[in-house]
């Protein structure tokens, strides 16, 4: 991670833009792809092989190890799911975190699949955890802090009685993918409002959201992050810059 926050000139954000809309168009043939008996590895090559034609590079392979193009985490699973041999199932949720560098930029958003017939209750889940994010940058303009963003991500969240995810935040983002401010999805009273928000500072806005409880643990993968009470987890981020009026989503 760089050590300060950066603000990109109108140059900048129009080239994140271009790497917005490849992490855009890669999740928009994700969700066609995702069915029941797919494999989270094919959805891997096809996620890889869209970015590649794009003159893009996946951020995320090889990103401190990571062995693969996106992350793909099933039902408990929160964040950073590795693709692999499981099919997918009639009811699963899926949530495929999609990065991409292009001519220096990075672009990067997630979004959260219904698989076949899913539980209303799920369902509210995933809808509620997209609600989420919106609620958030209604608070992204110049002038508030990142607390009040995190602080309206948790509201929403709690209005509806589910946990929310402190181990894992949103982040800065630009020529690193992440860089700061951290962007947490709840009120860190403790550290105060965080920064102050500026025209051309650019965001991920990520809320993770869980059905039962907000504790999480990682898997012996040193990668995977499930619900310690096993009940399904959202996730729904964009990239987002501020401006001198309603922020931009870049990566919609």
């Amino acid at each position: 991670m760089s050590e300060r926050i950066t603000i990109k000139s109108q140059r900048e954000i129009e080239a994140m833009k271009a790497a917005g809309a490849v992490v855009r168009d890669t999740l928009l043939l994700l969700e066609k792809s995702a069915a029941v008996g797919v494999t989270t590895e094919e959805l891997n090559r096809i996620a890889d092989d869209y970015i590649r034609s794009c003159g893009a590079i996946p951020s995320f392979l090889n990103y401190e190890g990571y062995p693969k193009s996106i992350c793909t985490s099933v039902n408990e699973q929160v964040v950073h799911g590795i693709p692999g041999g499981y099919k997918l199932k009639d009811g699963d949720i899926l949530s495929v975190d999609v990065g991409a560098i292009l001519n220096g930029y990075h672009g990067d958003a997630a979004r959260t699949i219904l698989i076949g017939n899913v539980k209303e209750e799920v369902k509210k889940l995933v809808e509620v955890t997209r609600e989420c994010f919106f609620k958030g940058i209604e608070q992204a303009v110049a002038g508030n802090h990142i607390a009040d963003i995190s602080a309206a991500v948790e509201a929403c969240a709690k209005e509806h009685g589910y946990g929310v995810v402190r181990d894992l935040v949103g982040h800065g983002i630009g020529t690193h993918m992440h860089e700061p401010p951290e962007v947490p999805n709840f009120a860190d009273r403790a550290r105060g409002r965080g920064p102050r928000l500026y025209p051309g500072m650019t965001i991920a806005v990520e809320p993770m959201i869980n059905l039962g409880t907000a504790d999480v643990a990682v898997l012996k993968d040193g990668w995977t992050v499930v619900t310690r009470d096993a009940k399904p987890s959202a996730h729904y981020e964009n990239t987002i810059a501020i401006t001198t009026g309603k922020p931009e989503i870049l990566t919609l």
